[in-house]
């Protein structure tokens, strides 16, 4: 076999044998957990308000409408209630996703958001978007929350 004929062979082994040797995630499902604020209208959007996979919990979008710094109250405030019905606080948030409509009223009143996180500030992203699901909201923001080990 030609060296070239060789190398050529090894290229078209090579992702076989990656295949291979990687382990077989679809084997098993994923052990999730799902909980709903409001079971209803999460089933007709089409999301859970959160899903824990092993020490994770993933929260979807909690909104807020009106003025920025009642939409941030009504947001932190159903995020809070999200946090406590798993047994955590905003002290367990390790990542924080924003989408307003306004990020310069969001950054005017980004006290009130401070005061939820009590100095303990997770990663964060803030996002200016058009408009969210609902026109009438200004905010929604989205968190990762780690468990601790027991």
């Amino acid at each position: 076999m030609s060296r070239r004929s060789a190398g050529d062979l090894m290229l078209k082994l090579t992702p076989c044998l990656l295949l291979l040797a990687l382990p077989s995630f679809a084997a098993a499902p994923l052990a999730k957990s799902e909980f709903h604020l409001n079971e209803q209208v999460e089933r007709d959007i089409g999301y859970s308000q959160a899903v824990r996979v092993g020490d994770t919990l993933y929260i979807s979008g909690s909104v807020g409408a009106g003025d920025m710094a009642t939409a941030i109250r009504q947001a932190y405030g159903e995020l809070k209630a999200t946090l406590a019905a798993h047994g955590l606080d905003f002290r367990h948030v390790v990542k924080e996703n924003v989408y307003t409509t306004s990020l310069d009223e969001f950054i005017k009143y980004k006290a009130i958001r401070k005061e939820y996180y009590a100095g303990e500030l997770p990663a964060a992203t803030w996002v200016q978007v058009s408009r969210l699901y609902d026109p009438a909201h200004v905010l929604e923001v989205e968190l990762v929350a780690v468990f601790p080990k027991t």
